[in-house]
C-alpha cells in the first residue's frame, strides 16, 4: 500500500504543518466572502494538524496514528478538500473554491510522491517483531 516516491516521511509531515497553518489562516488573508468556507479552513486546518503531530512518524509529536492510517487519512483529505466548495454549498466564492480545489490537489501530489518506508541499506534483515511473553 505505501509506495516509495521521491518526498521523505519527514518533509511530508513538514508540509502537512504548514498546510494546517495555511487552512487556519487563509479565509483571513484571502478574504473568503462565505462564512461556511472560513469554518470548513479553520476546521480542515485544525484536523491536519491534529493528524500530523498524532502520526507516528519523525514529525509527529504524539505518535499514535500508524504510518497506514495517516496515508488513508491524507486521502480522506484530499476528497475532501476538493469536493468542499460544492458539498457545503460555497462554490458562488471564487477565490475559496479555487483555494481548496488547489490545496487538495497538491496535497493529493504530495502523499502520492511521498516515500513512506524507510529505505534499508542492501544486506540488512528485517528486524523480527518482538514476541509476547510466555506465561
Amino acid at each position: 500500500m505505501l509506495r516509495q516516491g521521491p518526498i521523505p516521511a519527514f518533509i511530508h509531515g513538514a508540509i502537512e504543518y504548514a498546510a494546517a497553518a495555511v487552512l487556519i489562516g487563509a479565509p483571513f488573508v484571502l478574504h473568503f466572502h462565505s462564512g461556511t468556507a472560513k469554518a470548513v479552513s479553520i476546521i480542515a486546518g485544525v484536523l491536519v494538524l491534529i493528524i500530523a503531530a498524532s502520526t507516528a512518524m519523525s514529525t509527529g509529536l504524539i505518535k499514535s496514528i500508524p504510518v497506514a492510517t495517516h496515508v488513508v487519512l491524507d486521502f480522506l483529505l484530499v476528497a475532501l478538500l476538493i469536493a468542499s466548495p460544492f458539498v457545503f454549498g460555497f462554490s458562488g466564492d471564487g477565490t475559496a473554491t479555487a483555494f481548496f480545489i488547489v490545496l487538495g490537489v497538491v496535497h493529493l501530489l504530495v502523499t502520492i510522491a511521498t516515500r513512506f518506508i524507510r529505505d534499508k541499506p542492501a544486506g540488512e534483515p528485517r528486524r523480527a517483531r518482538p514476541s509476547a511473553p510466555r506465561p
